[in-house]
């Protein structure tokens, strides 16, 4: 990544004058923590990654700089007044009120260029004019905007005589949420369906850059057997309880592997081919990814790591035709000559049940070739999405300081 000094242009301004990128970088995230190890953690770590020096870190709360196996230790991390507070850095979500307060008395007032990855409040920070924000947006807060309802119904605390003060505390994190987001000079969604949340709750453009996935770690010259996997964290937005009934219906072996607090639930729907395998390993997961018939999904994702890492291990996918997911996965009624899956149209046991009997009385697992589902993988690795980030954090720098009227700042 070209930073002051570099000898490394990013394109003129004048035949004669050209903006390097700035020493100084901020890199704000939510939080770090050994719990959170998502695809937002994946984006920190890429972007950080991209600069030499590395950037200065900022979070609400850090866990992880002072744990000697975690890729942060011995970092700088500069942390809110969230981390002074009882239980802020292994429950800073129940500060929620406090976090946006929180994240803006970040004062990062020493650095030209700050980047946010931000899935709640991250992008909130406050800057100068002087300043370019480029925040990598995860998805607008879902409890806040258009899944606010489904979350008050689950909730059992919004049933009780704390309900109208919760309403009312989404209703202000709506407020400040909308206003935040047009502080930010350059918004980056991580797929088409988060780009169209942010114009809806934000009504600002942005530019689309898929998250990395390491498809490295996966093999895809294994043979297919006869199981399916439903791959992710027992909890209700994921809808495994559609996948579950639907591979009773079906008499289909079924391994779920994930944990959380849907899963009690879950173990009392599952039929007897059906079998939960709880938290697994990494190399679990990529053996397991690599054996499967199919990996099958009936959640609504921003993105969707897992059908990538799927397709990485040579496993075609059947999913619910919506969401992020349709940026990756090409469905076969559609187009056989380059489907790498099968999509169905509502979140209802009834539709999964059939998809997946038509991909196995079709047998699809042999139809669609493992090269051709690791060739699409590959379309969203870690330096794919390197490139990316480089190309459009210099283009974003170079017309940051075209505006000024007396040429481009020092850095």
């Amino acid at each position: 990544m070209a930073r002051a000094g570099s000898g490394l242009t990013v394109g003129l301004l004048s035949p004669a004058v050209v903006p390097p990128l700035p020493e100084s970088i901020a890199l704000v995230h939510e939080w770090f923590s050994p719990r959170a190890v998502g695809g937002a953690e994946a984006v920190v770590r890429a972007l950080d990654q991209l600069f030499m020096p590395p950037p200065q870190l900022y979070a609400l709360v850090d866990g992880e700089s002072q744990r000697p196996d975690s890729w942060l230790s011995g970092r700088s991390i500069t942390t809110s007044f969230i981390q002074q507070l009882p239980w802020g850095v292994r429950r800073v979500q129940s500060y929620l009120p406090l976090l946006p307060l929180a994240i803006e008395q970040l004062d990062l007032s020493p650095h030209s260029l700050v980047i946010s990855s931000s899935h709640l409040v991250a992008k909130g920070v406050l800057i100068g004019p002087d300043q370019l924000h480029v925040s990598y947006v995860h998805s607008p807060p879902r409890y806040a905007w258009d899944q606010m309802h489904v979350y008050l119904r689950q909730s059992s605390l919004a049933k009780g005589p704390l309900g109208l003060w919760i309403r009312w505390q989404l209703h202000e994190l709506r407020q400040w949420d909308q206003m935040s987001a047009q502080r930010v000079d350059v918004l980056v969604a991580n797929s088409h369906f988060t780009a169209r949340r942010i114009w809806r709750c934000w009504r600002r453009p942005s530019v689309v850059i898929h998250p990395p996935v390491a498809v490295e770690r996966f093999h895809w010259q294994k043979p297919r057997e006869d199981f399916y996997l439903c791959l992710g964290r027992l909890v209700s937005y994921k809808r495994v309880d559609v996948v579950v009934e639907a591979f009773n219906r079906c008499q289909l072996p079924l391994l779920v592997v994930g944990d959380g607090p849907e899963r009690h639930r879950l173990r009392q729907k599952a039929g007897p081919t059906v079998r939960f395998l709880g938290h697994c390993s990494p190399h679990q997961v990529e053996d397991l990814l690599g054996r499967c018939r199919a990996l099958v999904h009936a959640g609504v994702e921003d993105f969707g790591i897992a059908p990538v890492e799927a397709m990485a291990a040579g496993a075609p996918v059947v999913a619910l035709a919506q969401g992020g997911l349709l940026d990756s996965v090409r469905c076969y009624r559609h187009d056989p000559a380059t489907a790498t899956g099968l999509l169905f149209d509502q979140p209802c046991f009834l539709q999964l049940a059939e998809a997946i009997c038509y991909f196995e009385d079709q047998g699809l697992w042999k139809h669609l070739p493992a090269e051709r589902l690791r060739q699409q993988a590959e379309g969203f690795s870690a330096q794919r999405f390197c490139r990316q980030m480089e190309a459009q954090l210099e283009r974003s720098w170079q017309q940051f300081q075209a505006s000024f009227p007396c040429g481009w700042k020092g850095a």
